[in-house]
C-alpha cells in the first residue's frame, strides 16, 4: 500500500504522523511531525519481532498458542490470575484486554513508573492535569527546559523553540544546554528547594502577576511565607546553585510569555509530587495559566475528555512492587517487568516462583525469556487502532497499513477469550467509532480531541473553588555526599528496554577511571557490572545509567512517591569501585 497515513504508538512525547509508503516510513511533513521521524520509526523495520509462539521453549503454532492460554487459564482460578500490562504501545484499543481480565476476575495493576508523582501534585494544585498544548510552546517568548531533554525525548519540539530564550536545569550539560542563554547545573534532588526559591525572590522583588494571584491564587501570601522557610545560603550551597543564578533567570522571565517544560525525571522521588507542585506554584506567581503562550508542560492526560468504552473495575496491585509469586498465572502485555520495574533482583526471585508466565509482546527481552508461554503481538502497522497523545490535543486515526503472516493483535486475542469464556465484547469496528466520536474533524483533514481547551484553565483552576491549591509544608532534603547519585534518562536510541539498548555508565574522569575499564556499581539494593563512558557534561556528584541498560535497575529501590504510586528511580545513590 502507497501513501497510508497513519500515527506512530510508541509511548513517547511527540506522537507522530506517519506516512506508509511501501513499506517504508516517512514523517508527515504537514503538523507537527514536519517531515522526520525519531531514530526509533527510522529504523523501526531493523528489529526483529517475535515470529513464532514458543511453549516450554518448543516453537508452536498461534493457534496451539490460544488453545494452551485458554488451558492455562481455565486451569486457574480467578483470583490466581495477574494481568500486568505496559504502555509501550499508547494506541487506545490496548485497553481491550483489560476488558477480558477485568470481567473475567483477574487483578489487574495500578501506579506509574513514569509520570504518577508528578501528576499526582498537578492535579492537587490545579484539580486536573491539563496539559500547556505544543501550539501554546510555540508561542512563548521563553521556555525553560526543566530536567528534559528535547535532543533526545522530544525532537520535534526543537524547531518550535528555536528562536527563543532557552533556559535549562538539569545535572548534564545536555545538547540544548549547552545552546542555552542559561544553564543551571542543580544537583539532582534540588528542583523542589529550587522552585521555592525561585518564588519567593519573585515575591521579594514584587514581579508577581498580582491580578492573577487576587483572582486564581488569593492565599498566594501564605505560600510566600512557606517560602520563607527554605534557609538559603545553606540551600543554595546544598543545590549546587548561585543567587545570581537565580537572579539571572527571574530576569529573562519577567514580563514575559514564559513554557516551563518539565521532564518525568524530576518527580521521581519520594516527594515527587511536592516537587511539580512547587513548579506549579512558581508558574501560578508569574501568572502563567490560562494566558496564550504561558504554562507548564509535563504530561497531560491523553484520555481527557474520551470515556472508556471497556470495563476495566478490577481489583489492583501497585506496578513499581508487584509481589508475582502471590499468583498462579501472570499474563503479561507489553512490557518486560525484569528490566523495567525496580529493584530487579527482588522482581526475579519473585517472577521465578509464579507456575504460569505468558508474554504477549512485539520484541525479545529478559520477560520472553523467562516466559513460559510467549504469544507474538502484532505492530501498529498490521491492525487498526486511534491514539491520542498527552502533549498535543490530536487525535490520530491507525488504519492498518499491510498484512502480516505472523502475530495477533490485542483486539483479536481479547475476542478469542472473551467468546471461550462467555464475557460480552462488541465489534473491532464498535470501539474503534466510540473513540472516533469524541474527535472534531478540521478542514485540513487533522482531527482534534473534542472539548479540551486549546489554552487550559483560562476560566481558573479546576479546584472546588476555582483557585490554585499551593504546597502547604514540605521537608528539605540533605544528601549524603559520600555517595554518587545515580541518574537513569531515556537514551536516544532506546525506549525503555526496547530497540539498541545501551551498554555503558557514564561519569565524569574526576574519579580516575579509564575509558572501557569494567567497574562494579553498588547500592542499597544490588549490584551491576558496566564499562566506563567519560562524560565530563555530567555533575561530578553523578553518574548516569540509561534506562533500559540491562541491570540497571539491579541498583534501584521498589519503594513508592508518597503521592502517585510512583516509582523514585532518581532517588538511589551508588558506589563505585575498580574491578
Amino acid at each position: 500500500m502507497n501513501n497510508i497515513t497513519t500515527a506512530c504508538s510508541l509511548d513517547c512525547y511527540d506522537a507522530c504522523t506517519v506516512v506508509y509508503d511501501n513499506g517504508k516510513l516517512k514523517g508527515k511533513k504537514e503538523g507537527y511531525t514536519q517531515g522526520f521521524l525519531c531514530p526509533h520509526l527510522n529504523h523501526y523495520n531493523a528489529y526483529e519481532q517475535i515470529k513464532m509462539a514458543r511453549y516450554k521453549g518448543q516453537e508452536i503454532s498461534l493457534d496451539e498458542a490460544m488453545i494452551k492460554l485458554k488451558e492455562i487459564l481455565n486451569a486457574s482460578s480467578s483470583d490466581e490470575v495477574l494481568h500486568y500490562r505496559g504502555h509501550g504501545n499508547f494506541a487506545l484499543m490496548q485497553e481491550v484486554s483489560e476488558h477480558f481480565f477485568s470481567l473475567f476476575g483477574a487483578t489487574l495493576t495500578n501506579g506509574s513508573l513514569c509520570d504518577g508523582a508528578g501528576e499526582s501534585g498537578i492535579i492537587e494544585g490545579r484539580g486536573s492535569n491539563l496539559n500547556m498544548p505544543l501550539s501554546e510552546i510555540k508561542k512563548s517568548e521563553v521556555v525553560i527546559i526543566w530536567g528534559r531533554n528535547p535532543h533526545t525525548t522530544s525532537s520535534h519540539l526543537l524547531p518550535i523553540i528555536k528562536d527563543k530564550t532557552i533556559i535549562v536545569i538539569d545535572p548534564r550539560k545536555t545538547k540544548i544546554a549547552k545552546i542555552a542563554h542559561l544553564h543551571i547545573q542543580i544537583k539532582p534532588h534540588g528542583d523542589l528547594s529550587l522552585a521555592l526559591l525561585l518564588s519567593r525572590f519573585l515575591h521579594i522583588e514584587n514581579s508577581c502577576d498580582e491580578e492573577f494571584l487576587n483572582k486564581y491564587a488569593s492565599k498566594h501570601q501564605d505560600y510566600y511565607e512557606l517560602t520563607q522557610n527554605v534557609r538559603i545560603k545553606a540551600t543554595l550551597d546544598e543545590i549546587d546553585v548561585t543567587l545570581g543564578q537565580i537572579g539571572d533567570l527571574l530576569a529573562l522571565v519577567k514580563n514575559k510569555k514564559v513554557a516551563i517544560v518539565c521532564g518525568v525525571g524530576i518527580q521521581k522521588y519520594s516527594d515527587g509530587a511536592d516537587v511539580m507542585r512547587a513548579i506549579d506554584g512558581f508558574a501560578v506567581f508569574l501568572g502563567l495559566f490560562g494566558k496564550e503562550g504561558c504554562g507548564v508542560a509535563y504530561l497531560g492526560n491523553s484520555k481527557d475528555k474520551i470515556q472508556s468504552p471497556f470495563h476495566t473495575k478490577a481489583k489492583r496491585v501497585s506496578k513499581v512492587n508487584t509481589e508475582f509469586s502471590d499468583f498462579k498465572t501472570v499474563f503479561i502485555q507489553g512490557a518486560n517487568p525484569l528490566a523495567q520495574m525496580p529493584d530487579s533482583l527482588r522482581v526475579k526471585s519473585s517472577i521465578e516462583k509464579v507456575q504460569n508466565i505468558i508474554y504477549f509482546g512485539l520484541y525479545e527481552n529478559e520477560t520472553s525469556e523467562i516466559a513460559d508461554l510467549i504469544i507474538p503481538a502484532k505492530s501498529f502497522l498490521y491492525k487498526d487502532d486511534i491514539r491520542t497523545s498527552y502533549s498535543h490535543h490530536g487525535m490520530m486515526n491507525m488504519p492498518k497499513v499491510s498484512e502480516s503472516k505472523f502475530g495477533i493483535s490485542e483486539y483479536d486475542l481479547s475476542a478469542y477469550l472473551c467468546k471461550e469464556f462467555a464475557i460480552e465484547l462488541q465489534t473491532e469496528q464498535f470501539y474503534l467509532e466510540h473513540f472516533k466520536n469524541f474527535a472534531l474533524h478540521h478542514e485540513d483533514s487533522s482531527w482534534r480531541v473534542k472539548d479540551r481547551d486549546a489554552i487550559p484553565y483560562k476560566n481558573g483552576f479546576d479546584t472546588d473553588d476555582g483557585e490554585f491549591c499551593y504546597l502547604e509544608e514540605f521537608e528539605q532534603n540533605e544528601s549524603n555526599n559520600e555517595k554518587l547519585f545515580l541518574i537513569t534518562p531515556k537514551s536516544a536510541i532506546s525506549l525503555n528496554s526496547q530497540f539498541k539498548r545501551e551498554e555503558h555508565v557514564y561519569l565524569h574522569s574526576c574519579h580516575g577511571f579509564d575509558e572501557n575499564e569494567l567497574i562494579l556499581i553498588s547500592s542499597k539494593n544490588g549490584t551491576l557490572k558496566l564499562k566506563v563512558k567519560l562524560d565530563n557534561d555530567l555533575r561530578k556528584d553523578c553518574i548516569l545509567i540509561y534506562s533500559g541498560t540491562k541491570g540497571v535497575n539491579n541498583l534501584t529501590s521498589s519503594k513508592h512517591s508518597f503521592d502517585g504510586k510512583n516509582a523514585i528511580f532518581q532517588e538511589n545513590k551508588v558506589e563505585v569501585f575498580s574491578l
